[in-house]
């Protein structure tokens, strides 16, 4: 592992295991880590992300250029895995009417905060993806950027719950790592180069306490696992946007950087149409 974060040593992270974990186990872990990374994860990337700006990916794809949701003003829309609710009030400031939904409390009390000193005042709902707390054909559009579906152990729930609340013809778009990320170690530098791991091996990553119980997870799918989840929730998968790495953008973010980027995709944004 890396230098301990306050995260880790608040929930007593010890090392990491590959493991399977079900959904108990991811909602639980991910609860846990997210409440107690809120202040490190804003007091490191709060600048970047802006209160009130749509970014996509660590590439800097803002939506303001990108237009990934084409116009949605006046258009029902629900972020998936908001956090501090950035893009929603983005949106909002479009003429959309957003709901951002996240799994943590403490993301959402930044969302609160940045609500109340913006004054765009994105309705904020607590609950878990996998069973979203919506009425059949709410919503007009759904997107999430690095939101949810990374952390739950049954992406095709996810992708039929989503479904389940967009009105016919409505779009799913959402940002994840891409999927080839997983076979090289989570390095910016020269070291994240080397091939570590099998493209092909769905086991999660899992940080653990010294009990073994997960304190972080994170789960892979492949690109065609992705495409299966989508066709079986009744999407149909117009776009993959597998976005370049910016020239003269120097800033990294985690496992992303330049080096990496000018050599091969760190983000995958998949465009879905119900």
């Amino acid at each position: 592992m890396a230098s301990e974060t306050s995260a880790e040593r608040a929930l007593g992270t010890t090392g990491v295991a590959r493991v399977a974990v079900g959904s108990t186990e991811s909602v639980a872990a991910n609860i846990a880590w997210w409440d107690a990374d809120a202040d490190d994860y804003h007091r490191e990337h709060g600048d970047f992300l802006g209160v009130s700006d749509f970014m996509w990916c660590p590439e800097s794809v803002r939506e303001a250029d990108a237009r990934l949701l084409g116009d949605v003003d006046g258009r029902d829309v629900l972020e998936v895995g908001c956090g501090s609710a950035p893009c929603a009030r983005w949106l909002a400031d479009q003429g959309a009417r957003v709901v951002g939904l996240d799994l943590s409390s403490g993301m959402l009390r930044y969302a609160a905060a940045a609500n109340t000193a913006t004054g765009t005042r994105v309705p904020l709902v607590r609950a878990n993806a996998e069973r979203l707390p919506f009425a059949a054909g709410s919503f007009d559009l759904a997107c999430s950027a690095f939101g949810a579906v990374p952390f739950v152990a049954d992406v095709g729930a996810v992708f039929r719950e989503v479904a389940r609340v967009l009105r016919p013809g409505g779009t799913w778009t959402f940002a994840v790592t891409h999927p080839m990320r997983w076979i090289f170690p989570d390095d910016p530098g020269q070291d994240g180069l080397r091939v570590t791991g099998s493209y092909f091996d769905r086991t999660p990553y899992v940080e653990v306490d010294a009990d073994g119980t997960p304190t972080y997870v994170e789960h892979h799918r492949t690109l065609g696992d992705y495409v299966r989840a989508l066709h079986g929730a009744g999407f149909d998968l117009f776009d993959l946007v597998e976005p370049e790495w910016p020239e003269g953008h120097t800033q990294e973010w985690g496992q992303w950087s330049p080096l990496r980027g000018e050599l091969f995709p760190g983000t995958a944004i998949f465009r879905c149409r119900r």
